[in-house]
């Protein structure tokens, strides 16, 4: 009877420790650091295959870019009025993999769904303008090849300081893999100092 007993004190023991577990493995392996200057928090995952890392850009330093650019006023105050992120994505899996930015969510505390706006929409709109401008922005879908990576802004809609969890995807031969990253947050409008 004792050896019957000490068996399932370990059971439970390990099914205890298990459900423990659970929450960290929900976060993707998701590493977040904060920048010892500004305190803002960057999301970087830690997937062996699909590498995604999201660095919010505070609305002044999104200005400053568009600005070095020569771009006109009212693009640089449209682009800073979004939530932007430098986002870096990196194939390192033994195969090519895919995204596509365009079916990715930014899911509020309210429960609303926000969908980033992709490249080709600003270079429409710059284009219509008559600027020829496609530096910067990450491409929303793209193809990479085994040690492939790509860099770019991403924009979406929100305001300032918002929270949200990002609901992303990627595919890789002919599977689709779903991934969250929980309690992002938009740069705040300035730093508080």
């Amino acid at each position: 009877m004792e050896l019957h007993d000490n068996l399932s004190m370990r059971y439970l023991l390990t099914s205890l420790i298990m459900l423990m577990l659970l929450p960290a493995c929900g976060r993707n392996n998701v590493e977040v650091t904060v920048n010892p200057e500004s305190g803002l928090q960057s999301w970087k995952t830690r997937d062996q295959v699909f590498s995604l890392e999201l660095v919010p850009l505070l609305p002044d330093f999104v200005r400053a870019v568009f600005g070095a650019k020569g771009l006109p006023a009212e693009v640089i105050e449209a682009v800073s009025a979004y939530c932007v992120f430098g986002t870096i994505i990196r194939n390192q899996a033994d195969e090519p993999l895919s995204y596509d930015m365009r079916t990715w969510r930014y899911v509020t505390a309210d429960g609303v769904e926000h969908y980033a706006r992709p490249k080709s929409a600003w270079v429409e709109e710059w284009r219509e303008q008559g600027i020829a401008f496609r530096w910067t922005l990450l491409y929303e879908a793209q193809t990479y090849a085994v040690g492939d990576w790509g860099q770019g802004f991403t924009t979406v809609k929100l305001p300032p300081g918002t929270q949200f969890d990002l609901h992303y995807s990627w595919q890789q031969g002919d599977r689709t893999h779903e991934r969250i990253i929980r309690d992002m947050a938009c740069a705040p409008a300035t730093l508080d100092n």
